[in-house]
């Protein structure tokens, strides 16, 4: 409970001068509680992100240092050692380029088809939320469900994609054994799986964008596709770094697709379209059984998500605010003018 004192006057002043204000508990809870309440509401988050993220990236670095093995647990430490094992093998490096590989044949294309698709789904169809739900059933299918299908359509000799081109005439593709061949199927694969999910992103932004401004274009005769470079595609700038950068993160940490492709699950006898994470996994659970190595090259697969994504962030961050960095410039008005 808050106590006032009595006013003093301050010697050679005639003016009384009041004492300083002493606060109560109860008032200092209060104050406590609008200066902290924030702080707790936001905190499970951080203290869940924690415990699921920076624990598991701390604790794989301190792995990665360290000679450890499946069966025999923590040995000694050996410093960077294992990173320096695993720029070593010709092996990583092959996963590496594959795995860039990969992601540019399923990001790119996967990125054009979505905002493609989710232009048409933003026009005035007859059953749209059918069709709009229809692009979203891929998603919901399970990886192993579709990497099974696809390995069917794909395969060498019996496949519907080598018996369709057989059909118009032309030869059939070894796609488990040539190396661009076998990308371009797992990209397939990934594209069907999240083609449809970025697609719906994509709508809900455009159907964010004031309708009154393809009503002006309409008015000033521009047509559909005009529309869509001049005004959709400015509109949606934020949705399109977003999309990018979260497909570029998937994009290289492609595993199921690749697993199970084949029955042996490592990319195939000459490592054709073995990727950074199925090489991890070998390394960790394979005939190898070293942790250390295998968190060795977490660590370096994190690295270069990292430096991909900042990338992305700033020539994204160029292009979105190219168009706004332009003021336009005031005529100055002088005497003789006015």
């Amino acid at each position: 409970m808050a106590v006032l004192t009595p006013q003093r006057s301050a010697p050679g002043s005639g003016a009384p001068q009041r004492e300083s204000r002493r606060l109560g508990f109860t008032q200092r809870l209060g104050r406590w509680d609008v200066k902290l309440s924030p702080y707790l509401y936001i905190s499970p988050f951080f203290v869940l992100f924690a415990v699921t993220g920076l624990f598991p990236l701390a604790y794989t670095a301190y792995v990665s240092v360290h000679e450890w093995s499946l069966l025999g647990g923590q040995g000694d430490f050996v410093g960077l050692q294992n990173f320096v094992d695993v720029l070593n093998q010709p092996t990583f490096w092959k996963a590496l380029v594959n795995t860039l590989s990969i992601f540019l044949f399923s990001s790119v294309p996967q990125v054009i088809l979505a905002i493609v698709i989710a232009a048409l789904l933003d026009q005035n169809l007859r059953a749209a939320t059918f069709w709009r739900m229809g692009v979203l059933i891929p998603y919901v299918v399970a990886p192993v469900a579709v990497s099974l299908i696809f390995g069917r359509l794909f395969a060498d000799q019996y496949g519907l994609i080598n018996g369709m081109l057989n059909a118009i005439g032309l030869d059939s593709i070894a796609w488990h054994g040539d190396r661009i061949a076998s990308h371009v199927a797992i990209a397939t694969m990934v594209n069907y799986r999240w083609l449809g999910y970025n697609a719906l992103i994509f709508l809900a932004a455009m159907q964010a964008v004031p309708r009154d401004l393809y009503e002006a274009a309409v008015i000033d005769g521009a047509g559909r596709v005009r529309q869509f470079f001049s005004i959709t595609v400015p509109q949606i700038r934020a949705t399109i770094i977003f999309v990018v950068i979260t497909s570029t993160i998937g994009g290289l940490q492609i595993f199921d697709e690749v697993r199970l492709f084949d029955s042996i699950g490592l990319g195939g006898p000459d490592q054709n379209w073995m990727t950074t994470v199925v090489f991890l996994y070998d390394l960790a659970w394979g005939d190898q059984h070293s942790l250390g190595r295998a968190s060795a090259v977490a660590w370096l697969l994190f690295l270069l998500i990292v430096l991909i994504g900042l990338v992305n962030f700033l020539v994204t961050r160029q292009i979105s605010t190219s168009g706004t960095d332009k003021k336009p410039k005031r005529k100055r008005i002088t005497r003789g003018n006015a």
